[in-house]
């Protein structure tokens, strides 16, 4: 172990998006006002959910546990991007480099099974509304959200005990703006293109099964939906067919550079963008807009809150 140590490069250098100083400054703001929005919404949805009794349900609780993923995921690289885009030298430790991957197979993990819980947890309401309130209690909405991050925790400590051990011992530039598996280990001493195409490919094929899983999931509730024509099911279509988009720009990233790895593509750099920023910034978009409960809830936050420092009134007087 202490001669893997010794022969360890000290940090990774990223090449970022792009080297032109004007699009850099137009990257920065854009990236920064993306970051900035994703964090209020996701936590203007999270706060919603939690201090109004009447969203107090398993698919709102569930959607709460979504947006604070969102949150997670879209803060793991995204911050040091965008300070990266006024840096010389766009560095990073081997320790913080090897942290990003945990963090991000940690976050993208749980959030697999999360979608796969409330994709249940429709088809449970719509498929067998009768016993919607017995299946889906609160220790069972809780025991699906603490079942996500376990396997998120599992999966990411799978792709790292891979990882750890490989000899990093010279070239240390990443073509991107953040550490992922499929491009810092093409960067390994040793040849690992059978165990590295196994290893990634792996979290490509997890992906892919999820995805067809959901599929068929969402497919078979609509199938169910457009046979009750009705107000609510209406609701339900709209609430179903919100989720499906959230599932697919989730998932077609992920399935895109993780089931065939090793492309060497702009599109690549272009695909990580959208999963890491764009995703968690238009999830909140897509449930609010889709979603009454949420949106009207939403607003009455908003407008007591205005109303709340409208009655504010000075404090300070003089002895």
């Amino acid at each position: 172990m202490e001669g893997v140590n010794h022969s360890r490069v000290s940090e990774f250098v990223f090449l970022g998006l792009t080297d032109s100083p004007q699009l850099q400054i137009f990257l920065f703001v854009m990236f920064s006002v993306f970051y900035l929005m994703t964090m209020l919404g996701n936590c203007l949805i999270l706060l919603t959910v939690l201090s109004t009794p009447h969203l107090h349900s398993p698919m709102y609780f569930l959607l709460s546990n979504l947006s604070l993923i969102d949150m997670c995921l879209s803060s793991f690289a995204t911050p040091k991007m965008i300070m990266d885009f006024f840096a010389q030298h766009k560095t990073i430790s081997f320790e913080g480099c090897i942290s990003q991957i945990f963090f991000l197979h940690l976050f993208t993990g749980t959030e697999i099974v999360l979608l796969i819980s409330m994709s249940f947890d429709r088809y449970i309401a719509i498929c067998k509304p009768l016993h919607y309130s017995s299946i889906m209690s609160q220790r069972v909405c809780v025991g699906l959200v603490a079942t996500s991050w376990t396997v998120g925790f599992l999966h990411t400590m799978s792709q790292l005990a891979f990882t750890l051990y490989l000899p990093f011992c010279g070239p240390n530039v990443v073509d991107s703006f953040f550490c992922d598996l499929p491009l810092v280990i093409q960067l390994a001493c040793i040849d690992i293109y059978v165990l590295g195409i196994f290893m990634i490919s792996t979290s490509g094929v997890i992906a892919l099964v999820s995805f067809l899983f959901l599929l068929t999931s969402y497919i078979t509730v609509l199938v169910t939906i457009k046979d009750h024509s009705s107000t609510g099911s209406t609701k339900a279509f709209s609430t179903c067919t919100a989720h499906f988009i959230v599932v697919l720009m989730f998932f077609g990233p992920c399935i895109f550079i993780y089931v065939w790895p090793f492309t060497d593509f702009l599109v690549d750099k272009v695909i990580s963008v959208f999963y890491t920023i764009f995703t968690p910034f238009l999830n909140p978009l897509i449930y609010t807009l889709r979603n009454q409960e949420v949106k009207t809830a939403v607003k009455k936050k908003l407008s007591n809150q205005y109303l709340n420092l409208g009655k504010t009134t000075p404090i300070y007087s003089v002895q």
